[in-house]
């Protein structure tokens, strides 16, 4: 059995044992929970018993192959910004490619993402990246505080250390070199969280309240807001009395485009150079799954550092943009359409865009007819086709109607990049069904070592 394997075991055994067993202290747990704000909706944000434990050498190979992609990313989009030619095959929408154009006034592209990581014992792989504030961060490392003192785990501890990993202050950190390269040195701004409401919906979302609450704690006045409440009035963004000097967008730019033209405040004052937005509208490049067809395509990432075409061979499943078109697998000529036919249990079609309603389309789960028409549908439209990377699967003991269960679960690892640089982590769990669950949240993350 390997260490994760008997640490695992070890902490399963615990909760079988006396005085856990009876589970007050998992009762106490999402009291807990609720008591902080880590509830969405009527559901506690983490739905398992257990941490999850990852060893050192993952965690620093991860974070390794992660900015060697990140940095890879970031150099294409560079690139893309000035050839029409590779911008096109990102697919944009024709919004998103006029705010793409528009200077955010600081170089980084992406200054707070994720990446949505497969990590199973010596294997690795990247299946998507997120531009995005990391959702998890602020969620993660409270869960880490609330779990590392209760009883199953202190008496876990006993036997092996666990480390927590950083989380929101590298955040705010980040955020804020973005806005002193942008022109803010010397003063504090006053940050607004920027977030869509669901309409039956009348308070701030909890983490939108956590992140406000992360950079309050650092001496900046913070607020959420959301983008019907904005006014752009003599050169200056507002929100009532609230002056906003820099703009923390956890907002989609197609989804701000459905409601709203490029004459709204937000993106007046954006253009105007008057407010700083993290993530700038750039960043959105990323967001489509399309810049993996460019990653995994060595004609364009050829002149890339060699540790950069080596993380993208290793590490990154090879993808394309569906058209009738030929192109290269394992360095072999294909004709795109034929080959997706032909090879439906390896592969997967994904919506390049993953706002819209219709989700993948595994070829394994699928017959050959419903594949062939999933092909067709994806030709009509911005899809692309993917290798399949098998997720990660694992047993955790869930709190579900006042019992223990133990139940399989997907593991996602999301590394936490700020900057460039990986900062922490936090893992997403769904429940191994193969179909619709509810049971779905994050688990508290920790890098386990042996006393």
């Amino acid at each position: 059995m390997t260490q994760l394997g008997e640490a695992i075991a070890r902490y399963h055994k615990i909760l079988e044992a006396r005085p856990w067993s009876d589970l007050s202290w998992a009762r106490a747990l999402h009291e807990r929970m609720r008591e902080q704000n880590l509830y969405v909706g009527l559901r506690p944000i983490s739905p398992v018993l257990r941490p999850h434990f990852i060893t050192r050498r993952q965690y620093n190979t991860m974070s390794k192959a992660a900015e060697s992609l990140v940095s890879a990313i970031d150099r294409l989009e560079q690139v893309a910004l000035s050839n029409p030619a590779l911008m096109s095959r990102i697919e944009l929408l024709p919004g998103e490619r006029m705010l793409a154009q528009v200077d955010p006034g600081y170089s980084y592209l992406s200054v707070t993402s994720l990446l949505d990581t497969h990590l199973n014992n010596g294997t690795l792989r990247f299946v998507q990246y997120t531009s995005d504030a990391p959702t998890g961060v602020v969620y993660s490392e409270a869960l880490s505080n609330i779990f590392y003192d209760a009883p199953p785990v202190r008496e876990f501890r006993k036997k092996y250390g666990l480390v927590k990993l950083v989380g929101t202050k590298p955040l705010v950190s980040a955020v804020m070199k973005a806005w002193k390269e942008w022109g803010g040195k010397g003063r504090k701004p006053n940050v607004a969280i920027l977030e869509f409401r669901q309409p039956f919906l009348t308070t701030e979302s909890n983490e939108s309240l956590l992140i406000a609450e992360c950079f309050r704690r650092e001496g900046y006045d913070a607020e959420v807001i959301t983008p019907d409440q904005l006014e752009y009035r003599n050169g200056t963004l507002q929100r009532g009395e609230f002056t906003i000097d820099l703009i923390y967008r956890r907002i989609r730019v197609h989804e701000f485009l459905v409601h709203f033209d490029l004459s709204h405040p937000l993106l007046r004052a954006y253009r105007d150079r008057k407010v700083c937005v993290v993530n700038n509208f750039r960043s959105e490049m990323s967001r489509k799954k399309a810049l993996f067809g460019l990653l995994t395509d060595e004609t364009v990432t050829s002149s890339f550092p060699s540790e950069e075409r080596r993380a993208l061979r290793e590490f990154v499943p090879w993808t394309r943009v569906v058209a009738a078109t030929k192109t290269t697998w394992q360095d072999k000529n294909v004709d795109l359409p034929e080959f997706i036919l032909k090879n439906r249990e390896r592969l997967v079609l994904h919506p390049n865009d993953d706002s819209g309603d219709r989700g993948p389309v595994h070829g394994a789960e699928v017959d050959a007819a419903a594949w062939e028409k999933a092909l067709k549908l994806a030709m009509r439209s911005p899809w692309v086709v993917q290798e399949v990377t098998e997720p990660v699967r694992a047993v955790f003991p869930v709190l579900h109607h006042g019992e223990a269960h133990m139940r399989e679960m997907r593991v996602d690892v999301h590394p936490h990049s700020f900057l460039g640089k990986v900062q922490g982590c936090s893992s997403w769990l769904t429940e191994a069904t193969g179909g619709f669950s509810t049971l779905a949240g994050l688990a508290p993350t920790y890098i386990l070592e042996v006393k």
